[in-house]
C-alpha cells in the first residue's frame, strides 16, 4: 500500500508529493485460517482481561440512578469487594468472547476483501473505497458478533451490577445460575433484551471506528509525507547526488520533482496504527455514548412498576430513555462517558495492534514473501 503526501499551497506545483510505502495488506485468502482462530482466541482473550476493568466500572455508572465519578465508584469498589469486585462476570465474558470474536473476525475480513474489490472495480477511488469498505465491514462484523455477544452481554452485565445497588433484585451464584434464571424468568427473549439496541449500537459504533481509523492512517501518513518533503526527506531517492557540479545539481533538482518512495519501519508502522486506533476509538465512543447507556439499562434493569399482575413492565427503549432524562436530562445519557472513552481508546489501540500482528502471524507461507 502507498499513501501520498499531499502538497502545501502556494509550492512549486510541477512538484510531486513524497509517497509513503506501507507493508502491504493481508487480505482473507492470505491467511490460514486455523492459525488465525486459535492465535486470535489466545491473543483477545489477554487483552479482554486487561481492560475487563474499565467496562465494569463504565457498567456501574451508567445503571446507577444518581450521578457519580469514575474515582469514587472505583474506590467504592475496591473497599467494597476488593479487586475481584473489578471482574464480577469475566468468566461469562470470556466464554463469549472466543466465539463472538470468530464470527466478529471472519465476517469483517470476507466483508473488507469482497465490499474493497467491488468499490475499486466501480471506479470509486482508493481512500473512499477503502473507507466504504471498511465501515461495511464494520457493520457485518458487528451484527454477526451480537448473534453470540448479546446474551453473554446481559449475564456478564447482571453480574457486574450485581450488589452495587444499580441492578435488579434477583441474585446470581454465577454466570450459569444467571443465564438459567433470566431463561426461567424471561424465555429466550430475556436473554436477548436489548438487541435491536445492541445492532443499532454496535453497528454504527463498528462502522464509525473502521472508517475512522482507515481515514486516520491515511492522515497521519500523509502528513508524515508533507514534512519529510519539506524538511528534505523528498531528495534522497538514490544517493548518487554526491557531486557538487551541474550534473548533481541537476539531479537533486530531478530529484525532488519526482515522486520518491519513504519506507516506514515496522516500529513507526506500529505508532502509527496505534494513534489511529485511539482516535477513531474516541470518535465512536462520542458518537455512540447514549446508545449504549439506553442497551445497557435495557439489559441489566429488571423495568418498572404497572406491569399486568403484579408484574414489572419490561424495560424498552421509550421507558429507558424517559427514566434517564428524569434523573438527569441529555447528560444522564452520558454517565460513564469518561471510563467509556478510556475504554474504547485502549481497546482500540490493543486490539488493533494486536489484529495486525496476528494476521501477520497468521499469513501462510507463501504469502510472507510480499508482506516486508
Amino acid at each position: 500500500m502507498s499513501l501520498a503526501a499531499a502538497t502545501a499551497a502556494g509550492e512549486d506545483p510541477a512538484a510531486d508529493a513524497a509517497e509513503i510505502r506501507l507493508p502491504a495488506d493481508i487480505d482473507w485468502e492470505m491467511l490460514d485460517k486455523s492459525r488465525f482462530f486459535v492465535l486470535g482466541a489466545a491473543l483477545f482473550s489477554g487483552v479482554s482481561a486487561a481492560l475487563y476493568p474499565v467496562v465494569v466500572l463504565k457498567t456501574r455508572l451508567q445503571v446507577s440512578p444518581t450521578p457519580l465519578s469514575s474515582l469514587r465508584t472505583a474506590s467504592s469498589i475496591f473497599r467494597l469487594e476488593g479487586p475481584r469486585g473489578f471482574y464480577r462476570g469475566f468468566g461469562t465474558s470470556l466464554t463469549g468472547t472466543v466465539p463472538a470474536r470468530a464470527l466478529y473476525m471472519a465476517a469483517l475480513e470476507v466483508t473488507k476483501s469482497t465490499v474493497g474489490g467491488a468499490t475499486v472495480r466501480f471506479g470509486v477511488p482508493e481512500p473512499a473505497a477503502a473507507a466504504v469498505a471498511n465501515a461495511a465491514a464494520g457493520v457485518s462484523a458487528a451484527v454477526a458478533a451480537q448473534v453470540v455477544w448479546t446474551p453473554i452481554d446481559v449475564v456478564s452485565q447482571r453480574l457486574m451490577v450485581q450488589g452495587s445497588g444499580g441492578g435488579g433484585a434477583t441474585r446470581y451464584r454465577n454466570g450459569i445460575d444467571a443465564f438459567r434464571k433470566i431463561l426461567m424468568a424471561d424465555g429466550l427473549r430475556g436473554l436477548y433484551r436489548g438487541f435491536g439496541m445492541s445492532i443499532l449500537t454496535y453497528a454504527p459504533s463498528n462502522a464509525v471506528w473502521w472508517a475512522s481509523y482507515s481515514l486516520s492512517q491515511r492522515t497521519i501518513w500523509g502528513g508524515i509525507g508533507y514534512y519529510l518533503c519539506r524538511n528534505g526527506g523528498c531528495d534522497t531517492s538514490n544517493g548518487n547526488n554526491t557531486s557538487g557540479d551541474s550534473n548533481g545539481a541537476s539531479e537533486r533538482s530531478n530529484n525532488s520533482a519526482s515522486n520518491v518512495a519513504l519506507t516506514p519501519g515496522c516500529k513507526a508502522v506500529v505508532a502509527v496504527q496505534a494513534a489511529s486506533a485511539a482516535v477513531a476509538g474516541g470518535m465512536a465512543a462520542l458518537v455512540t455514548m447514549p446508545l449504549d447507556t439506553i442497551k445497557t439499562r435495557m439489559q441489566v434493569l429488571d423495568g418498572e412498576e404497572g406491569g399486568g399482575g403484579g408484574k414489572k413492565a419490561p424495560m424498552t427503549v421509550a421507558r429507558t430513555v424517559r427514566s434517564l432524562l428524569r434523573e438527569g436530562g441529555w447528560a444522564a445519557c452520558y454517565r460513564g462517558l469518561g471510563p467509556r472513552w478510556a475504554s474504547m481508546s485502549m481497546s482500540a489501540t490493543t486490539m488493533i495492534t494486536t489484529y495486525e500482528f496476528l494476521k501477520r502471524l497468521s499469513a501462510k507461507s507463501g504469502a510472507q514473501d510480499g508482506l516486508a
